[in-house]
């Protein structure tokens, strides 16, 4: 039998000088401090210290954020800055940074929400945000959801979930990014293990952060000279978690149209077939580049007159899903005559400005891409939102704003560095970290400068450059 051959050997040592690795993360950095948010949240926390501090807690805060970024689970990833000091700095330790945490309490932690929405306002003026003339944009989506984070240890409310896990149950606002493939975190709220999916009050609450998040012109505003509401459209979409009346009259009261998923119960399953197959409109599909517009064996038909939706807020829809389950697909009670259905409930009228296309269809088609912040929470949870790492209550919300700052970071960094470069702008985490995060370089210095010279043998070498030159024009 032929031997494959071996692979040859290289010469390995432990002397190498001025080489420095994960070059990338100083485009988080700057991004930090260009957007005002180390200042600002210095600012909000400057009050907790007694007498002068050697690390700005903004400083240690937005480091945090980075690190996390990067690929830190735990506070000691912070580490991983302070180890490239010729690149980065003076960087705080590990328990400097988990005394910032601490201080993050229940009084601070609006100041560091409010910190962040003032970096998101500078961070769209600097060509981060999106662009609100594009048809894309009529409408600014708000998607919710929540997920259960496990915890491997006693921390202070951590609880049993509904998964029969043991951990937390955090509530998620997200803004639909189409352009960028990605999400910007708008708000978070941590919760107990044992917190209900359906709690219109934590809806209301984390709404309320999310508006309060969006730079001014891109959020309803009252003009209370002539009694209406002016400025941008929000749509709020949640799956059936969401579908309760309060939250429902909640966004209306604040401008803010909803498209919730439905319960299909029996009285839904009773009007399926009382629809007449004239009715049932072809269900569109997003484009997939080959020219289809509708889904194959999928239906959609409004049912608002069917049904009694005098308790929810004037103006609802109800719009029926039907389509024949996937070969191997198990049915399930609510699946009528072998198709499986769904339902939505939406505020948005069939006519008027901001609507989708289409009326029905293009109303499913707007609520079925929600499904979208499944893979936001997915890239959350990859950039550690998937370990809650502080013992203390107040130490997790802190960690939790870190998280959603450093998913920030990366989309504004996206946008703004590499919007032309799609295998950059559109890649997941893992891929960004290991393209443009984890780049190696050579840190030089001489005429008064210091220099990085990334890596010429890199594939994206020359974008990455570039990006450090785009990231600084822009708020030049």
């Amino acid at each position: 039998m032929k031997r494959s051959k071996q692979s040859r050997r290289v010469v390995v040592s432990a002397d190498g000088v001025g080489v420095v690795s994960h070059a990338g993360v100083g485009l988080l950095r700057e991004m930090a401090e260009y957007t005002g948010l180390v200042d600002a949240v210095t600012e909000v926390l400057a009050d907790t210290y007694r007498g002068p501090w050697f690390h700005a807690p903004g400083r240690v805060f937005t480091d945090l954020a980075v690190a996390v970024a990067d690929g830190a689970d735990a506070v000691t990833g912070i580490r991983v800055l302070g180890d490239r000091e010729g690149l980065h700095g003076p960087v705080a330790s590990m328990p400097t940074t988990w005394r910032v945490l601490d201080k993050a309490d229940d009084e601070h932690l609006p100041g560091l929400r409010t910190a962040r929405a003032h970096a998101r306002e500078r961070a769209w003026a600097a060509g981060a945000g999106p662009d609100l003339d594009e048809v894309m944009f009529t409408e600014l989506c708000l998607d919710f959801d929540a997920t259960i984070t496990i915890s491997h240890s006693e921390k202070e409310n951590a609880a049993a979930t509904w998964k029969r896990t043991f951990g937390f149950h955090p509530l998620l606002c997200f803004l639909d990014r189409p352009d960028i493939a990605a999400g910007e975190a708008l708000a978070g709220l941590l919760r107990a293990g044992n917190a209900g999916s359906n709690t219109a009050a934590d809806h209301i609450t984390v709404l309320d952060m999310a508006i309060e998040a969006l730079p001014a012109h891109a959020r309803p505003a009252f003009d209370p000279d002539t009694g209406t509401w002016t400025g941008q459209r929000l749509l709020a979409r949640s799956d059936s978690a969401g579908a309760t009346h309060a939250f429902a009259t909640a966004c209306v009261e604040r401008d803010v149209d909803f498209s919730f998923g439905f319960p299909v119960d029996a009285r839904i399953q009773a009007i399926v077939d009382l629809i007449p197959e004239s009715c049932w409109h072809p269900a569109l599909q997003t484009d997939r580049g080959d020219g289809e517009l509708f889904r194959d064996g999928a239906w959609v038909a409004e049912a608002t007159g069917m049904i009694d939706l005098g308790n929810w807020p004037t103006g609802s829809r109800l719009i029926l899903r039907k389509e024949r389950p996937h070969p191997g697909a198990q049915l399930t009670f609510t699946d009528v005559d072998g198709m499986r259905v769904t339902a939505i409930l939406t505020n948005t009228p069939a006519h008027g400005p901001g609507v989708v296309p289409g009326q029905a269809p293009g109303l499913e088609l707007r609520h079925r891409q929600h499904a979208r912040v499944e893979d936001r929470i997915r890239e959350a949870k990859a950039t550690g939102l998937r370990n809650l790492p502080c013992r203390a209550w107040n130490e997790n919300q802190a960690w939790l704003e870190a998280v959603l700052t450093a998913v920030d970071l990366i989309a504004w960094t996206k946008k703004i560095c590499f919007a032309n470069v799609v295998e950059l702008a559109r890649c997941e985490i893992a891929a960004f970290r290991y393209r443009v995060l984890h780049v190696a370089a050579r840190i030089t210095r001489g005429s008064r400068q210091v220099r990085l010279r990334i890596d010429a043998t890199w594939r994206w070498a020359v974008e990455i450059a570039e990006g450090f030159a785009r990231l600084r024009a822009a708020f030049t």
